[in-house]
């Protein structure tokens, strides 16, 4: 029976989500909007396009958000030799596979930034998919991803889990109908957490390390 551990990337397993947040905040600089750094926190995770609505509102002038996606995308790139993975990150993936599971990404990272984020992951070896922003329709937190994820592994949704650090990340796997653990490397705090749905909830990938043959993982494994 096959088990699946599905990962969200950014701010999961690779420390970037305050690069987002500052890159983020110069992009709707330039175009002239002022947006707290918190607001833009909370909704790292989302997509590009449902990020800019997100934070913008429905009210905004809509032909400029593929110029603030380009402008945040063209900032954040100058990052990508220094990504750094989350302490354990890496181990945590080849400790799962150790133990027979699938490993696959679900991300809302797409081409050249999905690939420098595996460059700073270096776990290729493990990784047997991923389903990143181009490959659906919906991203989080729509269940989209989480469902491709699942199908990539060839395992049911209750052979599954999620890992993740966002509470979109919680939201589309709840809505997938699987076992969603959140850690709390990206931020966010553990309540907002817990109230989009986590059922279990770690410090970094270490911790989660740590306790690999329990909690969820430790009940699902074969």
């Amino acid at each position: 029976m096959t088990r699946a551990a599905l990962f969200d990337v950014d701010g999961t397993l690779v420390d970037t989500n305050y690069l987002h947040v500052t890159t983020w905040w110069e992009a709707f600089r330039q175009a002239g909007h002022t947006v707290a750094m918190p607001a833009i926190h909370r909704a790292i995770g989302l997509g590009s396009d449902d990020l800019v609505g997100h934070l913008l509102g429905p009210g905004r002038d809509t032909e400029q958000d593929a110029r603030i996606s380009a402008a945040h995308s063209a900032l954040y790139a100058t990052y990508f030799d220094r990504l750094s993975p989350h302490d354990g990150a890496a181990e945590l993936l080849r400790a799962l596979a150790e133990r027979g599971w699938t490993v696959v990404l679900a991300t809302s990272a797409s081409g050249t930034e999905l690939a420098a984020l595996r460059r700073a992951l270096d776990a290729d070896d493990v990784i047997s998919g991923t389903a990143g922003a181009d490959d659906v329709e919906q991203g989080k937190p729509a269940p989209d991803q989480i469902h491709h994820a699942r199908e990539i592994a060839g395992a049911d949704s209750e052979e599954s889990v999620y890992i993740g650090d966002s509470v979109w990340d919680m939201k589309a796997a709840t809505g997938a109908s699987v076992a969603a653990v959140g850690l709390l490397s990206g931020g966010i705090p553990r309540a907002d957490l817990e109230a989009a749905g986590a059922v279990e909830i770690h410090d970094s990938p270490a911790a989660l390390l740590a306790r690999i043959d329990s909690g969820v993982i430790g009940r699902l494994h074969p």
